[in-house]
Parts: structure tokens; sequence; C-alpha cells
């Protein structure tokens, strides 16, 4: 039988996922919300120059 507590001591993290998720953290991602902000403001910036 598998005793978890001496499997989970023996337990280390692989490499990869530890540099990926600080690669993943690290970048300043763009998402829809950015694009909106971005397409409102240059709205806005048309409609001041009419």
């Amino acid at each position: 039988m598998l005793n978890y507590e001496e499997e989970l001591k023996k337990f280390k993290p692989c490499l990869d996922v530890d540099e990926v998720e600080n690669a993943i953290y690290s970048r300043d991602l763009t998402d829809v919300i950015d694009i909106l902000k971005e397409m409102m403001k240059t709205e806005q910036e048309t409609q001041k120059e009419e």
C-alpha cells in the first residue's frame, strides 16, 4: 500500500513547470478588455477631433 506522506516527501516539482509558470505570470498579456479599452479611447479621440 502507498504511504502518501512518504511519497509527498520525495516529490520534487519539475523545473520546466516552474519556468513556464514564471513566464506566464511575468508577461503582460493583452485580453479582450484591453482591446475594448483601446477601441473606446481611439473612438473618443476621433470624436474630439471632429
